[in-house]
């Protein structure tokens, strides 16, 4: 098994690409050892010293670390991955912790619809190249909120993408929105 990794734009995550699918549908993101009791991957990932997140997507694994240099820590991650697929255990057991509900007024269904097919067909295909996801969590007025993970979350350049690029595409395309705000998981 060649495992390949990227660098993204989070200096404190690397993306590592199995060749072989990880979360077939949806994304999953732990943020600590007990968050990951549904996923032997990542707690196994977890077991690495110096880890303190795990993000899994459709073909990938982003690997956060706390503190250490990725040369002394991206081995051991490898390692573990391989593991795992050579173990023949489930990635997810269950269907993963993609982010639920949705907070909006009912009356702005069609605006949050647009939101959300932007952020599906523009900005998280995007953000996947980076090892990263943003999803939607609601609409308040004219407030967008999202969900940064895997990458994204934490990472230095997030408030530029935000601002930068996720706002004004917004706004472009949908006059009610004013503003787009992270918010934590």
């Amino acid at each position: 098994m060649f495992i390949q990794t990227e660098a993204t734009p989070n200096p404190a995550t690397l993306k590592f690409l199995p060749g072989k699918p990880v979360l077939p549908d949806g994304t999953a993101d732990y943020r600590s050892q007990s968050e990951a009791t549904d996923s032997p991957l990542a707690r196994r990932l977890f077991e690495v010293d110096g880890v303190s997140g795990v993000f899994l997507g459709p073909d990938f694994i982003s690997v956060t670390k706390r503190d250490g240099e990725w040369q002394h820590l991206k081995p051991a991650v490898l390692g573990a991955i391989m593991e795992h697929y050579v173990s023949g255990a489930a990635i997810v057991e269950g269907g993963g912790n993609d982010a639920a509900g949705a907070n909006y007024d009912p009356k702005d269904e069609q605006v949050v619809a647009t939101i959300k097919e932007l952020l599906e067909t523009r900005v998280r295909p995007a953000v996947a190249n980076d090892g990263g996801d943003i999803t939607f969590s609601g609409f308040r007025d004219g407030v967008v909120f999202l969900h940064m993970r895997g990458a994204c979350s934490g990472c230095p350049s997030s408030t530029a993408t935000l601002q930068g690029g996720i706002e004004n595409l917004l706004k472009h395309y949908c006059p009610e929105v004013q503003a787009v705000e992270a918010v934590a998981m």
